[in-house]
């Protein structure tokens, strides 16, 4: 066959978000046990009006054309003033240090090719974010696993981060709150990589797709005039999760304006550019819709506490209640012996249920192949019980050994 694909293509795994819909395709749902689906990462709520009947305008007035790599200076200037909000006022912060992107995804892959060549490194906490380890794998740059443990709370070491860069390094790349564990990184800890970065003159790319659902105060103080944050940052963020539009995708990625000249020309070859509709109905809503992401981000929180109330106690969510967020829950299971893949994938075929296993978001890892990750943000409170439910039904069903 003359279709043969690359060498990264062929390293790469298989999207794993169809592979868990694909087994749940084997369930048969009845009105008395719909399937549950606990996998994806999407909001559980269409977007506010508001924003609805700006898409709508912002389409009537002829957004056709394209605007510039870089993104509509408007929104840019506005996410600006979001930042501000949520970290501190006095932040050093332009929008000139701002890009806007096809969502988060495509800040992250813009980010690597622009820091990263074939055959370099770039250092991932474990488990990963999997299309974070898929990109890299793609371009030839290799994902080096910083492991983090249960016993830390999935908190990332530095101290063992140091000890994984080498000449090949280019940079850190974090996710906080964390997807798949929903560990919230505490500033200093995020603090501690950032200067690790800084000495090592690597970057630090840090994914705060969800750092609006963080109720404990601002996410870090690495954006300060003191920091000298434009010589490493790389931070990334999706208007997806908060504002409730990932099928619009518009992210974000904010960096130097030295830097964000190089991410241009990924750009303008992978993008050209964002989505203009939905920038431009955004862009003088933010403000507005503030009050909308704090009801959405105590939800959230108190889905989480709901969610490992009402768990069986032989299943056990990873982090500790006050360092989880975001949108998801790392949960043990209890099955002896058994891989996280053979437990989703029965869950999902037999229970009808849907949620990842861990082995999605590592390269064979005994620890990992321990957990799955189940997603608290697109299911009410009689769904979640619903689960809950049929994971302790689960125990007996699947009639395999427990562990004490």
């Amino acid at each position: 066959m003359s279709l043969r694909p690359s060498k990264g293509i062929s390293a790469t795994i298989p999207p794993p978000i169809p592979t868990a819909y694909k087994w749940a395709t084997e369930y048969k749902p009845t009105d008395e046990r719909p399937l549950l689906d606990m996998s994806q990462g999407v909001p559980r709520n269409p977007p506010e009006e508001l924003l609805q009947d700006a898409i709508t305008e912002a389409t009537k007035q002829g957004a056709w054309g394209y605007c510039p790599a870089e993104g509509e200076l408007v929104l840019r200037e506005a996410l600006v003033e979001e930042i501000k909000l949520a970290y501190a006022p006095e932040v050093d912060l332009t929008a000139e240090d701002v890009a806007i992107t096809v969502g988060c995804n495509m800040a992250f892959v813009a980010a690597a090719m622009a820091l990263a060549d074939n055959g370099d490194e770039i250092i991932l906490p474990l488990p990963w974010y999997f299309n974070h380890q898929m990109t890299l794998t793609m371009l030839g740059i290799k994902p080096v696993p910083l492991k983090a443990r249960a016993e830390d709370g999935f908190l990332p070491s530095p101290e063992k981060c140091k000890a994984l860069i080498t000449p090949r390094t280019k940079a850190i790349a974090l996710v906080s709150p964390n997807n798949p564990t929903g560990a919230i990184y505490p500033p200093s800890l995020l603090a501690e990589f950032s200067a690790i970065a800084r000495d090592a003159k690597i970057a630090l790319i840090i994914d705060e797709t969800y750092h609006d659902f963080i109720t404990t105060g601002a996410p870090h103080h690495l954006f300060s005039a003191s920091s000298d944050w434009r010589s490493h940052l790389v931070h990334l963020y999706s208007f997806s999760k908060s504002y409730r539009i990932p099928g619009h995708r518009v992210g974000a990625l904010i960096a130097a304006p030295s830097f964000i000249t190089h991410v241009n020309t990924v750009l303008d070859c992978l993008q050209i550019c964002a989505p203009r509709v939905p920038q431009l109905a955004l862009a003088p809503l933010l403000p507005a819709l503030r009050p909308s992401i704090r009801d959405m981000a105590v939800q959230l929180q108190h889905r989480h506490v709901f969610f490992r109330e009402f768990l069986p106690e032989r299943w056990t969510v990873g982090t500790p209640e006050e360092t989880a967020g975001g949108y998801y829950a790392f949960v043990r299971h209890p099955f002896k012996g058994k891989t996280s893949e053979e437990v989703a994938k029965r869950l999902a075929t037999e229970s009808g249920v849907i949620c990842l296993p861990g082995d999605f978001f590592c390269e064979k890892d005994v620890d990992i192949q321990k957990w799955l990750r189940f997603s608290v943000a697109n299911v009410d409170e009689e769904k979640v019980l619903a689960v809950c439910k049929r994971l302790e039904e689960a125990e007996t069903a699947f009639g395999w050994e427990l562990d004490v």
